[in-house]
Formats: structure tokens, sequence, C-alpha cells
């Protein structure tokens, strides 16, 4: 290959060493604006080995070895690890990490927008505790704000930015316990409505139609499949309860499918519910692309709409079904999930301006996704590792699940890959521990960032520093002392306080 021949030579990777060395000395000058937007993308379930084997299914995707590739996130210039624990559990979940890197504060596993003193499921614990998060923050600030999702829009990642429940799964009244209700506690697609009538959510983009609806409501798209139906035991339709909320003079849509979604005029819509499928969306390898959006084109479109504000905005971007490809040791699921998000992120970056706009990506939490196996350079992500065990003399494929549902059996020995399609979308990669769903990794994420005081995740950082540096770089939030005297350039007028936190030299204090 190409790459065989320049490899060869000492000179090609010195060169390319040289150069990043430039480019890192270009990062010595700080850019210390203050940031107009912010746009958050969470890949659910992303850890490391998810990024390093996504880099590679991208390159592979465009007929490259993969290894040498570089992802939208892989050029952000400032890279930090998260601590995903919750407050309860050593091996996170994805309602506890949200309340953390949205709230900037940690909580119990299951529980979101309230802090660790809520119990979950006891909604008598949750008055008081409530934590608001960046999203509320933006929007008192005068930005425009917008979630868009692969999961259900009330799923937990989304649902931490504008709900306080004491149970994640709280989905529609129809999933909570009696006691709960009469307790007072809301479902999370109540809140949603309800307190984004306050924030007037400029756009908000995923799945999660039936519970929005009225019990046995049939579903517009699916309308045999009892799945679909209304789950609402209120009786309420939440979709006209949203446009009820807003201003006549103003201009609302819901849509609920692609074409309906492309054919919008973004420059005159100031308000969006798109409700693509009953529950969570589509797998990207499985979508139907006459009905159901990308994640990319949802994010275009977010931006444009929000871009309106000349306040600015806060974007909340989920690939939430990385996880869900994990959960089912359907690796081929989860990475082109993240190669769709990443996408994304390169979309965003074509549409935003580094002197603005603080871009941040991370992962709420890992899996115990793993590949190995001594592959060569080039080997298809989804291949055979190139020998066989020198234990039970059987092949076995590079990527391997420490727990899950791809432990096999076969005549008492473990299955022998060879005999089954491996490359197939939904193949269930082989794991040590046979688990219905795969679990969860307790290891630090990767935190990329890059725009306006990007430079202050830079380190091994507690999981809810996060939203406090997003918070700071736009001077939203409680932390206002160094935006006092932000010139109308754009760019503060650097107080004491703005001082200590950005020269370089001082950096042990940040």
């Amino acid at each position: 290959s190409v790459y065989a021949e320049k490899e060869k030579d000492p000179k090609y990777w010195r060169d390319q060493a040289q150069q990043t060395l430039r480019n890192a000395l270009r990062l010595q000058k700080l850019n210390t604006n203050v940031a107009k937007n912010i746009i958050m993308f969470l890949g659910d379930g992303m850890g490391v080995s998810t990024v390093t084997a996504a880099r590679i299914l991208k390159g592979q995707l465009h007929h490259s070895p993969g290894e040498e590739t570089r992802l939208e996130m892989d050029k952000f210039p400032f890279v930090a690890l998260s601590k995903t624990y919750n407050t309860n559990a050593q091996v996170p979940d994805s309602a506890g990490t949200a309340t953390a890197y949205l709230c900037g504060v940690k909580a119990n596993e299951g529980t979101v927008g309230v802090s660790a003193a809520t119990q979950r499921t006891q909604c008598n614990t949750t008055q008081g505790n409530e934590v608001t998060s960046i999203l509320r923050w933006a929007k008192d600030a005068g930005k425009s704000v917008g979630i868009v999702t692969t999961t259900r829009v009330n799923h937990a990642t989304p649902s931490a930015a504008y709900a306080h429940s004491a149970d994640r799964d709280w989905y529609s009244d129809n999933e909570m316990p009696p006691e709960a209700l009469s307790q007072g506690c809301k479902d999370i697609a109540y809140q949603l409505m309800h307190n984004v009538k306050d924030i007037e959510a400029s756009v908000i983009m995923g799945g999660g139609r039936k519970y929005m609806f009225p019990k046995n409501r049939t579903d517009v798209e699916y309308e045999m499949d009892e799945k679909a139906r209304g789950t609402r035991l209120d009786g309420l339709n939440l979709i006209d309860i949203w446009k009820s909320f807003k201003p006549k003079h103003k201009h609302s849509h819901y849509v609920w499918n692609r074409t309906e979604l492309l054919t919008l005029d973004p420059s005159s819509v100031d308000y969006l519910l798109g409700l693509f499928e009953p529950g969570d969306m589509q797998y990207e390898l499985n979508r139907n692309s006459t009905t159901d959006p990308s994640l990319s084109e949802m994010v275009e479109i977010a931006i444009k709409i929000l871009n309106r504000n000349p306040e600015g905005f806060f974007l909340l971007v989920e690939g939430g079904r990385i996880d869900h490809g994990h959960h089912e040791g359907k690796a081929k699921q989860a990475l082109h999930e993240a190669v769709e998000m990443d996408q994304a992120i390169g979309k965003a970056g074509t549409m935003t301006s580094l002197e603005d706009t603080l871009t941040v990506v991370t992962a709420d939490h890992s899996h115990v996704f793993t590949f190995g196996g001594y592959t060569p350079r080039g080997n298809s992500i989804f291949g055979l590792a190139p020998m066989v065990s020198d234990t039970d003399k059987k092949p076995f494929t590079s990527i391997l699940y420490g727990n899950g549902p791809g432990y096999k059996v076969v005549g008492g020995e473990r299955e022998n890959v060879s005999m089954v399609d491996y490359a197939h979308n939904n193949y269930q990669a082989q794991s040590a521990v046979p688990l219905r769903h795969e679990t969860h990794g307790g290891e630090d994420v990767a935190v990329f960032a890059k725009g306006p005081m990007a430079h202050l995740l830079h380190g091994v950082h507690e999981q809810n520093y996060i939203p406090h540096v997003m918070a700071y770089a736009a001077c939203i939030g409680a932390n206002l002392d160094h935006c006092a005297s932000a010139s109308s350039a754009g760019g503060p007028s650097p107080g004491p306080l703005f001082l200590l936190l950005t020269l370089p030299a001082l950096g042990i204090l940040f």
C-alpha cells in the first residue's frame, strides 16, 4: 500500500512529528474569548476503546488501513480524562453521570437532575434536592437551547438537562409506581413539556413519541404495532400541550419524519419538536433514510435554527445508541453509531467558529468492550486475530466483550467463530461471562475540547467539573466574576481572577 512505502522512510515520521510540534506550540496562545455558543457532544458508552475502534472503522470505510485515520474529535487540541463514578456506584449509569456533566453535581445511579440526597425510586426524597443544568443556565442568560439525541428525548442523558426525577425509568406516568404518583412526582415526558415551557427550548429532536400520547393511542407510523401505542395514563396529549405553550407570533413546528424535517425552512422556525420514533431511533445501519433523519442531519438543522439568536446557544447532542449496541454485544452497530456521531461533530465544526464556540466531546461511561489479538495493520476491525487460541485451538475475533450476550458454548467448548458470519451487522461478539446485557465499564473516559477556554479541560477531572468549565467559558451560571468587564468585542477584559485562571505560567492553579 501507499502507507507501507512512505512509512518505511524515517523522514515521514519525523516530518509528521515536527508538524505536530508546530501546531502544539501555536496552542500556547490561549483562546480566552467568551464563548457565545456551547455544543456538547455526548457519546453514550463511548469509552476510549470505542473511540479507537471507531477511528479504524472510519478509515476502513474510506478504504484505508484505518489506524492512521483521524476522527473529527481527534483534531481537538485539548484532551482530558473524566472520572465517571456515581456517588453510590464504582461503575456508573447514564443518569447519575448525566447529572454530573450537565448539572455540575455528582449523584446516585439512576437519578437525574437531583443531588445524591435523592434515593432512586423514592419520590419523597426529590423535593428540595433538585439541581439545575447548564441548559437552564444558558436559557437564563438569554441563549437559545437545543437537545438532539438518537434515543428517546426523555432518556437518561437528555432528561438531566430539564427534569428532576428519582428514577430515570419514569418515562411516562405509565412507568411510575402508584406511590410516586400519589406523592406528586411527575414523569419525565411531562417534565420535558412543562419545564421546557419556561426554558422555551428552541429545538428538541429524537425518539420517544409514545410517551407523549394517551394510552393505546395508535402511532402515526406503526399503526399495527401495539408496542408503539401511546402510554400515558393521564390521557394527556403532550404534543398539543407543547404547541399551546408557544407564543402566537412565534413559528413552532412538530414533525415526525425526515421528509417533514427537511422541508422546513430553518430561518422561519422558532421552536422545533421532532419525534421520529415511538421509542429510541433506529440504529444508523438499520435507518430508513426516507422516514428517519441521521444524527448529522438533525444537528445541521438544529444549529441553523439556534444560530439565529444573537445571544448564542447551548446545544446538547447525544449519540445515544453507541451504548445500546454495546449492551447487545453488537459491536458493529455500536461503532457505526460512533462514526455517525463523529460525522455530526464535523458538520457542527463547519457551521461554527473556534473564535466564539466551545465544543466539548465526551462520554458518560465506558463499556467492557475491547479489541486485541495481535492483529496486523489494516486488519478489518471486525475481523479475526491472525492465530488460533493456543489453548482451545479455535479462531477468535479481535473484538471481544468482558461480559454480555455473546457467550456461547457448543459441545462443551467455546463456539468456533469461523462457522458463523462474524461480519454481520448484528453479530454478537464473544464474551467471557454470560449476561443478557453487557455492562458498562468503570475506567475514565476522554474529554475532547476546542474553542474558548478549552484549555481548562486539561488533566484528570471529576466528571461534574465539565459544566462548570462550559459555564465559565460562556459567562453563564454562578461564577461570573471574570465577566464583569467583558467587552462588546466578545473577549473579556481580564480581571484579576480571569488572569489567575488563564495564565499558563500559573498552570498549577487550574
